[in-house]
C-alpha cells in the first residue's frame, strides 16, 4: 500500500491511502514505540481514532487509510492534531466534493490554512 497509494504528511501525522475496491473504508493507525510508553501511545491512538470517527461521514468510501503518528503528535493540542489530519484528508482527495449529496462536516477545521500541513 505504501508504494501503490498516495501519501501526505504534516509535522503531526503522515497519511497513506489507496483504493480497496469495497464500499467501506479501512483504517490503520501506527504509533511507534519511539513516541513513548504504552499509555502515551494509546492516547495518541485514541485521539487519531476519534478524529477519524468524527470526520468519517465527510470522507469518500472505498479506501484503505493508514495514519502514522509522528513525534510532534505526542504533545500536540487536540485542535492542532485534528486540523492537521483533516487538512491531509482533503489534500489526498478523501473528502467528498462540495457537489456531493449528503456532505456533512462537523467541524470547520477542514478549511484549515493550506500551508498548515507543510513542515516549517
Amino acid at each position: 500500500m505504501y508504494n501503490k497509494g498516495k501519501s501526505a504528511a504534516s509535522k503531526y501525522v503522515a497519511v497513506y491511502c489507496a483504493r480497496n475496491r469495497t464500499a467501506i473504508n479501512k483504517l490503520g493507525i501506527t504509533v511507534s514505540t519511539k513516541l513513548g510508553g504504552a499509555v502515551q501511545r494509546n492516547r495518541i491512538r485514541r485521539r487519531l481514532k476519534e478524529i477519524y470517527r468524527l470526520s468519517e461521514k465527510s470522507l469518500r468510501t472505498g479506501y484503505n487509510i493508514v495514519l502514522v503518528a509522528r513525534q510532534a503528535s505526542r504533545d500536540a493540542k487536540w485542535k492542532d492534531l485534528e486540523s492537521s489530519v483533516l487538512y491531509l484528508f482533503k489534500k489526498l482527495g478523501l473528502t467528498q466534493s462540495d457537489n456531493s449529496p449528503g456532505k456533512s462536516v462537523g467541524t470547520n477545521a477542514i478549511n484549515a490554512d493550506k500551508n498548515y500541513g507543510e513542515e516549517r
